[in-house]
């Protein structure tokens, strides 16, 4: 029989380690840490340009097809690199294939098409729940040692879409259905890697997706390297995410920076009972000097928690201007450990809310509840998944073992809002040469054993956190 240790006694190993590698004045040095990104990258003595299958660079001719043919030309033919000349290419769903290194060189622009039809349907998990939505703009699915490289521009010119949600929530917010209006507005993402395996993004320009950005989903050994994305060109893109980790596993995402309009660096692992099912955690991760702009959160975990997310480490952060720093979130029928996370070497200037842990985030989105006038027989199969009720002993989320080290925030609004529950206390926080200045210093309830070495939090507003339903929280 498998042993299993009791998760106290992880933690207490894992403060150790931190403790050995404090020492020597390092990052603590895990195993794990080694095996993360992609460990190989398409051999590209091969070049195969677009512009031979008949693509144009003139921003009005359809390139889809001809970006397609010479994907799969290229993998035919034992791989290489897929590249353009200079110019503005339109188009839409693309597919990479294995051992393919799609190349957008400077001076080159994929801009994606403004029209639904062009992104192929597929089946995908769409903000934790699995369903057919439209795929992305440029898409590597069940693919191995594949890459999107180069210094040029993925303009998905999403505000299309954008205007499209908005819409949609001035009709479905006052029938009580703001929780779903997400899954029924269609919105292509950015870039997917799904279901793959030793796959590298680097150095990409991408702006404007209709939806996520860049979405890493049910995959392991993923590199994300030197990518800029800015999501808030012509207004700001609703549930534009930056950089999502979903159920993935050994990813490294390094020397990127992100300004949107939600979640900067996000983990991610499915929602309620379709989550609960698939429960495939997010783990073994490591998020390394990167700058949070514009956006709702320069490291989150959440709201889809479902499978568990654990075994992460981040370091060599900042956040300017951010509206959320350290941002933890879910909510009662969500379900999932989160757990053994290390933050170090952090840096938050202007940032709204640099900590933040909510257990019943976002009510009107995260709960779903069918309006009088709609019967089981009449609505989508998705929205039957998102109705289908957890049982508390498995949908009550944990926070647990998390470790913040070296964080230093200046002007903040409100230093602190920690809001556990009672079936469900944040516990185990762990707080070294950490220190809050900003008006507020803010709230936390029902959170249990934490500790503090060289801490501080200031308030010319509040002078002192209000601490509420606590055991073991000095502060």
């Amino acid at each position: 029989m498998k042993r299993l240790f009791p998760p106290i006694l992880v933690f207490i190993l894992l403060v150790c380690s931190f403790a050995k590698a404090d020492e020597k004045n390092e990052f603590p040095a895990f195993a794990w840490m080694k095996d993360v990104g992609a460990k190989s990258f398409p051999e590209s003595s091969k070049i195969y340009y677009v512009n031979d299958f008949g693509a144009v660079g003139d921003a009005v001719m359809d390139c889809t097809e001809a970006i397609q043919k010479t994907i799969d030309v290229c993998a035919t033919n034992g791989g290489g690199k897929v590249s353009f000349h200079p110019g503005i290419y339109l188009s839409g769903s693309v597919f990479v294939k294995s051992n393919v290194n799609f190349e957008i060189s400077k001076g080159t622009m994929i801009i994606g098409s403004q029209n639904l039809a062009d992104y192929k349907k597929i089946d995908t998990r769409i903000a934790g729940i699995e369903m057919t939505w439209p795929a992305g703009l440029v898409n590597i699915i069940g693919q191995k040692n594949a890459a999107i490289s180069g210094d040029g521009v993925i303009n998905g010119r999403g505000k299309i879409f954008w205007d499209k949600y908005w819409m949609m929530r001035q009709e479905y917010d006052p029938k009580g259905l703001r929780w779903i209006v997400d899954y029924d507005c269609e919105r292509p993402q950015g870039i997917i890697i799904s279901n793959c395996k030793n796959v590298t993004v680097k150095d990409i320009v991408l702006y404007q997706p209709g939806f996520w950005s860049l979405h890493i989903l049910y995959s392991d050994h993923i590199t994300v390297d030197g990518v800029i994305i800015s999501n808030n060109i012509e207004g700001r893109g609703p549930s534009t995410d930056g950089i999502d980790i979903d159920s993935s596993t050994k990813i490294l995402v390094q020397n990127s920076n992100i300004n949107c309009n939600d979640d900067n660096f996000c983990l991610k692992a499915g929602r309620d009972a379709d989550g609960l099912r698939v429960n495939k955690p997010t783990e073994y991760v490591v998020i390394r000097d990167c700058v949070a702009g514009h956006g709702d959160g320069l490291f989150t975990c959440g709201s889809e928690t479902s499978g568990g997310i654990r075994n992460v480490v981040a370091y060599n952060l900042k956040g300017v201007g951010t509206k959320y720093g350290l941002r933890f979130k879910s909510t009662v029928q969500r379900g999932g450990v989160i757990e053994n996370i290390y933050l170090s070497d952090i840096t938050m200037e202007g940032v709204r809310n640099p900590f933040v842990v909510n257990l019943n985030w976002n009510p009107a989105y995260s709960n779903s509840l069918l309006p009088e006038g709609y019967t089981p027989d009449s609505i989508p199969e998705y929205w039957k998944k998102m109705l289908e009720p957890v049982d508390p002993k498995e949908g009550t989320p944990k926070f647990r073992n998390i470790i913040f080290k070296n964080i230093d925030v200046k002007d903040a609004a409100v230093c602190m809002k920690v809001g556990g529950i009672e079936s469900s206390t944040i516990d185990n926080f762990v707080f070294k040469n950490v220190h809050f200045e900003g008006k507020n210093t803010g709230s936390v309830s029902w959170a249990k054993n934490w500790t503090f070495e060289n801490f501080s939090v200031e308030g010319t507003e509040q002078k002192k956190p209000d601490i509420s339903n606590c055991v073991g929280v000095n502060l």
